[in-house]
């Protein structure tokens, strides 16, 4: 989009026209294969046990601290978490599970979707220490955008936290996330008040983000220990310039 702004025939600056603009269509529940995992829309039968033993390896739960949910003392209260999450349309919940061991090993979900303006969020997003700092817990971030970029042609990709939540601030930043400001008082969760991180990523800047996320992907990109070459931030920073 071009920063030259149009006007009206009152000399009022408008934004750029859509010609040819329609609403887009809700994600599907498919299954989104990758090199690394697959994202599967939350069934509770087949996921809910493995992200719980998943989640379960983390010695204490602080995790969940920016969560609307959890930690979960026992089988039983995850199961009953999962069997919401799974009957969900919006947000659409995905569990991530990992090629190399057939396991869900944490989940992100897509949600606030609005297909009449091309706007939607990724949310919910609950690595376990399974998938913490590897090329599966990246390339599920790149496949959900991929899904509503070059899948379903959404205009706008949203990226929201706790504005305290420093890890999350940062993953947003990596991702090539562009932060937009904070919204104070923004929700009530927890019993305590939240000021809410507004990060996005728009259309025009997909294909530069795309080629750094694939580029770091390749397994060119990795060493014979598993360690990448490249950081994501710096790669999505040179595909831009």
């Amino acid at each position: 989009m071009t920063d030259v702004p149009n006007f009206n025939e009152y000399d009022q600056p408008i934004g750029p026209p859509l010609p040819g603009w329609t609403p887009r269509a809700l994600p599907p529940r498919t299954p989104i294969q990758g090199r690394y995992c697959r994202l599967e829309p939350i069934d509770v039968e087949r996921h809910a046990r493995e992200l719980y033993d998943a989640y379960a390896t983390a010695p204490d739960g602080r995790d969940w601290t920016y969560m609307s949910g959890g930690p979960f003392p026992d089988f039983d209260s995850y199961y009953a978490y999962a069997t919401r999450l799974s009957a969900s349309t919006d947000p659409l919940h995905h569990a991530i599970v990992d090629v190399g061991t057939g396991k869900a090993v944490g989940t992100l979900a897509l949600m606030r979707i609005d297909p009449a303006n091309g706007v939607v969020e990724v949310g919910h997003v609950a690595y376990s220490p399974l998938l913490k700092r590897t090329r599966a817990g990246t390339e599920a971030q790149y496949l959900l955008m991929r899904r509503a970029f070059d899948e379903l042609g959404y205009r706008r990709y949203e990226w929201k936290c706790d504005a305290l939540n420093a890890a999350s601030r940062r993953a947003a930043a990596r991702y090539g996330f562009t932060f937009e400001g904070i919204f104070r008082q923004a929700i009530v969760y927890r019993g305590r008040s939240r000021d809410t991180a507004w990060f996005s990523i728009t259309d025009g800047e997909w294909p530069a983000i795309s080629r750094g996320f694939e580029q770091w992907l390749s397994p060119e990109n990795f060493d014979a220990r598993g360690q990448h070459r490249a950081g994501l931030a710096a790669l999505i920073a040179a595909a831009r310039a």
